[in-house]
């Protein structure tokens, strides 16, 4: 049973939506931008900005909890050598989220997560 657990699911199994999400955050990471539903932005977004803030501190320990959380080591080596230097200075509030339409499929909401510069 899933008695008072807050986090969607979006109609998979809690793994496939654990693994779609870090995924979606290393695409976010690497691409700076990607398009993709209201919902699944909604949820990737404080991973991102959780991992860049983690990444701030250029410690052993935060490399090794990004590398426990992403699937391959480019994002985490984008974080530490580009990302963390551009919001050194700033406190939080990394990504945005814009609204493009709908799908014209089965009219889900489509939106746009970047990094913002």
């Amino acid at each position: 049973m899933r008695h008072r657990k807050v986090k969607k699911q979006l109609g998979r199994s809690v793994s496939a939506t654990n693994s779609m999400l870090r995924s979606l955050a290393a695409s976010l990471v690497l691409h700076e931008k990607i398009k993709t539903t209201d919902a699944k932005a909604k949820l990737v977004r404080p991973l991102v900005e959780k991992a860049i803030t983690a990444g701030k501190k250029p410690t052993l320990a935060a490399r090794r909890k990004l590398l426990s959380f992403f699937y391959t080591d480019h994002p985490v080596k984008k974080i530490f050598e580009v990302l963390s230097p551009r919001y050194a200075s700033r406190p939080g509030g990394y990504t945005r989220i814009t609204k493009l339409g709908h799908r014209p499929s089965d009219g889900a909401d489509i939106v746009q997560i970047e990094l913002i510069k």
